[in-house]
Parts: structure tokens; sequence; C-alpha cells
């Protein structure tokens, strides 16, 4: 089983899985100017991994793409890449809430019955979170929702479930002082690589809807267009 996993949730990352096995990595830092970084990592992943530039050719079986949370261009932009890869090479195309992998990379990090707070910067000064528990020892589950909203919200629910903070990357500077005396976990930086446990532990259990592709913006994107006018 040969598989290309993408994200944009913050920076662009794509890695290449061939059973069980991550054989390249490509990675932009930039945490903007993903629809330009997403074709040349995927092309230097594949090369890394001494597969053909051709996507047809690479005996890929399936793509992996993380679903958000995340700001609006970003995001879209890795779906809709995600997509034409796997129309490209004939394949299916899984998604995989980001939040649930960095969920699932703090608790290999923790005793089986941790339960975690994985978070993410969604700018604006504000954080996306949710509360985790491990679902064996490749998925996770999802307590609760979703959120969106200022580090004091979370505080918030901490204080009344607590919790172990995971980060999916640094902790935002925004939220850094406001987080500075809570029980912090294992600070991660999200590996796309990650899905390809969650994916075949869902489709073995016959969740194939939990994987699809539909975006989790939480928010309303920052640019909007225009009211048609009334006639």
């Amino acid at each position: 089983m040969r598989e290309i996993a993408l994200d944009t949730q913050a920076a662009t990352a794509v890695a290449i899985i061939d059973d069980g096995c991550v054989i390249a990595r490509a990675h932009n830092d930039s945490g903007r100017h993903h629809a330009e970084s997403i074709t040349p990592l995927v092309r230097d992943a594949l090369e890394r991994a001494g597969l053909p530039a051709q996507l047809a050719d690479a005996g890929i079986d399936r793509v992996l793409v993380g679903t958000g949370p995340a700001p609006f261009t970003g995001l879209r932009a890795g779906l809709v890449s995600a997509r034409v890869l796997a129309a490209v090479a004939g394949v299916p195309v899984y998604g995989v809430c980001a939040l649930d992998v960095i969920a699932r990379q703090g608790l290999d990090l923790l005793a089986p019955d941790a339960r975690v707070y994985a978070i993410a910067d969604a700018r604006r000064r504000e954080l996306y979170w949710g509360a985790y528990v491990a679902a064996g020892p490749d998925d996770v589950s999802l307590e609760g929702g979703l959120e969106v909203g200022e580090v004091n919200a979370l505080l918030g629910d901490m204080r009344s479930a607590p919790g172990l903070v995971v980060a999916g990357a640094p902790i935002p500077a925004h939220s850094a002082d406001a987080l500075a005396h809570v029980d912090l976990g294992p600070q991660v930086s999200l590996d796309p690589a990650v899905m390809s446990r969650i994916v075949a532990t869902r489709l073995s259990r016959g969740e194939e809807g939990a994987l699809n592709t539909e975006p989790l913006y939480l928010r309303r994107p920052d640019i909007h267009g225009q009211p048609a006018e009334r006639l």
C-alpha cells in the first residue's frame, strides 16, 4: 500500500508512505502560498522516494489529506490539490481532521489512558482545539466538538474537564503567556504520515464515511463576495 499524505493546516507538508513506512518527505515552513508550494513538494517527495514524477506511474494506491480546521485559502488549496492528485492517479482520496493527527501524535507519547487537548493556531489571536482520548493504538476519539476561539475560552474548557494540551506547532505567541501555567503535554509538529494509521484503522472498522474531504473551516473566510443587487 503506497500513499501520498498532504496537509496545509499551517505549513505545507507532504509524505509518501509505503506499507506503513515513510519513504520520503517534503516540507515548506511558510504558512502562506500553499497553492504554489504543493506541486513542487509532491514532485520533490516523489523524487526523494525514487518514484516516477508522473503520478499515474508512481504506484500510488490512495491520497490522504488534512481537512482542517484551518484558514480558508490554505485549506482549500490542499483539498483541491489532493482531489486532483487522486484523479490523476485514479485512486481514492481520504480526509482526516488535522487535530485528530495532532492528538494521535501527542497520545503516542503518553499513557494509553491519557486525555489531551489538541490545539492549533487559528490566527486572529485565536486557537482551534478539541479534546481527545485514544481509540486503540492508531486512532483517536473526539470528546465533544471542535472549537475556535480565544485562549481564555480554551482555559475555561480545561477547568471544567482537566486534561493536557498538545500543540500542533510551537504554541502561538499570542497564547503563550496564558498557557504558561497549565499542564502542557508533548509539543509536536503535525506529521501528515500519521494520517496513514488513522485511515487504515477507520477503513478496517468500515468507517469510510468518516474519511470524507469536506473542509473544516469552523468560521467564515476572511474575504467575502459582495452581495448581489436586488432587481
